[in-house]
């Protein structure tokens, strides 16, 4: 009954971010035509970036290589981007991992709260910081996703937990920690991996971090993403596209592939995020310099 309850709430939510999204896309058919990004490699990104995600490996920090590289957007622009692409998306994943793996409903109900409080709180801070803030942001943040990924490789972040369920300070910390990273989604760093370790460090079942992650997300991007249409600060073009095509990557993963072996394509990833991070924070160094 209440995972009924759970399961109609994201239709509820999403559907109301897909109204809002069809609106702004109808007002704005204009812009939505000039903007950048390829018609014809748009819709193959976008399948392959949330096939992918549906396997952990964050289409945030996939995409924040991609755009800027390809100049699909600015990067003022990007923390919204990145937000509005993976509503739709997500929450295919996520109607699927909570309706099939088995997570303790007070558990679940503490994370998605908490993810949406931070969600909701940080747009209206990200939209005021200028693009040298935001590229700082990322690029540090391209780091920690790649040493998480890292830690995963190494097994230095131990994943053979039991727990279905979490209590007390466990609980509590696991609300803090999801609440902050509801706040650093809308600057462009993603929340996947970050839950995902703070899942196996506090005990729980690998496979928790699934729904847990996705329904955390399901809630509290869309709210998030509101906020960036309203403001438009975001790439109607990219999130069109990754709104379908995205969608049909997702399906293609649980339904058809079920599982994947990515070790290899996480070094690949780790080995992009490094050299995009790297990229990123080098020219804003030699642009200081250069000012000074």
């Amino acid at each position: 009954m209440v995972k009924t309850i759970l399961l109609s709430l994201i239709v509820l939510v999403n559907g109301y971010f897909l109204l809002v999204f069809v609106k702004d896309l109808l007002k704005n058919k204009k812009e939505f035509k000039e903007e950048k990004g390829s018609n014809i490699w748009l819709p193959f990104t976008s399948f392959f970036m949330f096939f992918l995600s549906t396997f952990g490996i964050s289409d945030f920090a996939i995409g924040t290589v991609l755009y800027p590289k390809l100049n699909w957007t600015s990067m003022k622009k990007l923390p919204g981007t990145l937000n509005t692409q993976c509503v739709i998306p997500v929450a295919a994943m996520a109607l699927s991992y909570i309706s099939s793996v088995e997570v303790g409903i007070k558990t679940l109900a503490v994370c998605i709260i908490s993810q949406v409080i931070g969600a909701y709180i940080g747009p209206k801070f990200v939209v005021k910081l200028p693009e040298k803030t935001i590229k700082n942001f990322v690029g540090v943040g391209l780091i920690v996703a790649a040493f998480l990924i890292f830690a995963g490789q190494m097994n230095w972040i131990q994943s053979n937990g039991v727990a279905t369920e979490l209590y007390g300070g466990k609980l509590v910390l696991a609300g803090f920690l999801l609440f902050v990273y509801g706040a650093l989604n809308n600057i462009g760093i993603g929340s996947y991996a970050l839950t995902m370790v703070t899942v196996y460090l506090l005990g729980m079942d690998p496979i928790a971090a699934f729904p847990i992650m996705m329904g955390a997300c399901t809630f509290s991007v869309p709210i998030g993403s509101v906020q960036f249409i309203k403001l438009d600060q975001y790439s109607r073009k990219i999130t069109f596209f990754t709104s379908t095509f995205g969608v049909l990557g997702v399906l293609v993963a649980v339904f058809l592939v079920k599982s994947l072996n990515t070790y290899l394509l996480k070094w690949l990833v780790i080995f992009v995020l490094l050299y995009s991070a790297y990229s990123m924070l080098i020219a804003q160094f030699k642009q200081v310099r250069q000012e000074a």
